[in-house]
Order: structure tokens, then sequence, then C-alpha cells
């Protein structure tokens, strides 16, 4: 990723809480205390805005989007509504879109690349919770990190998985489930994700000479 804006997003708050170093690490912890309860309401209040917003108030939108994230590179465009759960713990490249309804987990990392393109109603969920009811309902939970490479796009309905890795080049289906790493240059799809077939020369060359043609009609008609 290049060119991103990094944001000081705990600027004003005091050092991050016990809690919090043991959500960032992926290990058991608690929500409920001062410093993630800070954060969860910093994120409240850009989401309010955002919504707020008017229909065609993109410049403020991108502003706000930009001091959601911790980093975020140029061309980024994401459609309301959307919702997360700090904010603080996602970075975006360059060239980043996702339609709307998106949601996007950060109790752990969420890091994606440059040139991802996200369908509507698409989940990265980097929570977990203990499988023993006992110790779940103790509000104990835990988070693994979500790592998008560049070059992806991913299907309307799709789920992402805690502790997934998505490689470069790849294509993610609509609906699929995704809850294992998925290889460069590769299409999966399905619940459970499963890989359909890879991304191949022949690939590109149709696409490229659809792309020609769309690009040569327009030269025709003056556009």
């Amino acid at each position: 990723m290049t060119n991103k804006t990094e944001h000081s997003t705990t600027a004003a708050q005091p050092e991050p809480s016990g809690n919090w170093q043991r959500m960032i690490a992926g290990e058991l912890y608690i929500s409920h205390d001062a410093y993630t309860t800070q954060n969860n309401m910093r994120k409240r209040k850009i989401i309010q805005q955002l919504e707020r917003a008017d229909y065609d108030a993109f410049d403020e939108r991108n502003r706000l989007f930009h001091e959601l994230f911790a980093e975020a590179g140029e061309g980024l465009f994401i459609e309301m509504p959307f919702n997360c759960d700090y904010g603080s713990n996602i970075r975006v490249g360059n060239n980043f879109y996702a339609n709307m309804n998106c949601i996007f987990l950060d109790v752990a990392p969420i890091t994606i690349g440059d040139n991802v393109f996200i369908g509507p109603q698409v989940g990265l969920y980097t929570p977990y919770h203990p499988v023993d009811a006992e110790v779940r309902n103790q509000k104990l939970e835990g988070g693994l990190p979500i790592t998008i490479g560049n070059d992806v796009w991913i299907g309307g309905h799709a789920t992402i998985c805690p502790g997934v890795t998505i490689g470069d080049d790849v294509v993610v289906g609509a609906g699929a489930v995704v809850t294992k790493d998925v290889a460069n240059h590769t299409i999966v799809a399905g619940n459970p994700a499963r890989k359909i077939r890879e991304i191949t020369d022949e690939d590109r060359e149709y696409w490229q000479s659809k792309a020609e043609q769309y690009f040569a009609w327009k030269h025709e008609i003056g556009a």
C-alpha cells in the first residue's frame, strides 16, 4: 500500500488499556473498560456524522472516513450505510471501494491493499468467541487479524472470518464464507469457500480485449 494518510486516532486518549492490548494481540479480553468504550464512542460519533452528511457531500464523507480509519489511501469511496467496531484498527490502500451495508468488525487489525473492490453487505469479522458457554458467558472474547492483498474483488454478501489472509489478484464469489487463507491469483466461492480455479493469462487476455473494445467504441463516438 502506498500514498496512505495515517491518522492519530488516539492522540487525545490515555495509553491503551491492558484489555485493548490483549485484544490487539488476539488474546481473550473483556471489552467493557474506559479505553475501549472511548474508542467505540469516537466511532459512533463519526458514523453519525457520516449518516447525516448530505447525499452529495462526497468530500465531507471522504474526510470523515480518513478520520475514522487508522490509515487510508487515495481514491477511497465507501457507500453508506457502513459500520465497524472502532475504525482505528482499519487500514486501507489506494483505490478502495466498498458498496453499501458493509460491516468491518475490527477488534483485531484489518489491513487491505490497493485496488480492492467490495460488494454490498460484505462482512469482515475479526472477533471470535469461546466455544465453551461458561467462558463465553463471562463476556470473554478475542480477535484475529484479517489481511486482504492488492487487486481483490469480493462479491456481495461474502463473509471473511477471523484470522483469514487473502492474497493478491483474488476473486471471492458472492455469498462466500471464507474460513481459510486464499492464495494469490485464485477464484474462491461457496460455504465454506473453496478454490474454484486459478486466474489465468487467458482471463487477462479476454478481459483486456473487452476493455480495448470499450475504449475503441468510446473514441468512435467522441465521448
